[in-house]
């Protein structure tokens, strides 16, 4: 009997988380709890984006209380909203986000590189996003993205309980794209301790050799002696241009006249 009203439980949970889900796709919703007190059931929803979950005036909250009690039959549900203190730490924040930039046609490789640095700028340990599905577009072959930094436990149980996991969808044109989120906040020691930040090892320094110390002679000090002031020599620029010499006029010589011999006119009668 035990078993059965545990498992119905946990079936009313998965629904009831689903339905809210599908009721406000678009308000960054994380995940619900249940708890049962003596008045009622008390939902309580965690989101980062409370507004747009209680409208104005409670009014979103009065509607799903009325659904929620025709659906699954509870008498009195109360429901509280709480908001996510960092939403960049919660891993189905992270996926939903994702899901809705995928949906407006941003690149896959973007927005995976983004979303990563945000997450370990916000305090992560180590984070590890997967984006599979139609990625190229055109209705190609689905492909798949791995972004993963920092430290992460895969596998036993510290993996169970210190790493946070989120899934989502995406509908696209060419088909569904799938996102898994995974995210590290807190680290285990050796000793069993749980921190928050991984330490750097600290190194260990060598032992400096120590050098023997020299001995410093000390000099003698000399009493400065005082020097009498030279007087400043007068230095006259001695002329090292040779003087030019005089050039003396040029005699013009006069052109000698040419004289001609005149011929006795007794000699050409003999010659005939």
């Amino acid at each position: 009997m035990l078993k059965d009203y545990f498992v119905k439980q946990g079936i009313k949970e998965v629904e009831i988380e689903k339905f809210i889900r599908t009721r406000f796709p678009y308000g960054d919703y994380s995940k619900t709890e249940l708890q049962r007190t003596p008045l009622g059931i008390k939902i309580i929803i965690y989101t980062n984006k409370p507004g747009r979950i209680i409208g104005r005036g409670g009014k979103n909250i009065n509607e799903i209380t009325e659904m929620i009690k025709k659906k699954f039959g509870f008498e009195n549900p109360q429901i509280d909203v709480k908001a996510v203190r960092n939403p960049n730490l919660d891993p189905r924040i992270v996926a939903k986000q994702i899901a809705s930039a995928l949906e407006r046609g941003y690149n896959y490789k973007k927005i995976g590189n983004l979303s990563m640095k945000r997450v370990m700028e916000s305090g992560a340990i180590g984070v590890e996003i997967i984006i599979s599905g139609r990625l190229g577009g055109g209705g190609g072959k689905s492909m798949t993205g791995k972004f993963i930094t920092g430290y992460l436990k895969h596998c036993g149980q510290p993996a169970k309980d210190l790493v946070d996991y989120g899934f989502e969808e995406a509908n696209t044109k060419p088909g569904k794209i799938g996102i898994k989120v995974r995210i590290m906040k807190e680290f285990m020691d050796i000793s069993g301790e749980i921190r928050k930040t991984l330490e750097p090892e600290e190194e260990i320094e060598k032992p400096k050799e120590e050098e023997p110390e020299k001995k410093e002679e000390k000099k003698p000090e000399k009493k400065p002696t005082k020097k009498p002031a030279k007087k400043p020599k007068k230095t006259e620029k001695k002329s090292t241009k040779k003087p030019k010499k005089t050039e003396k006029p040029k005699k013009v010589k006069k052109p000698k006249k040419k004289t001609t011999k005149k011929q006795k006119p007794g000699k050409r009668a003999k010659k005939k």
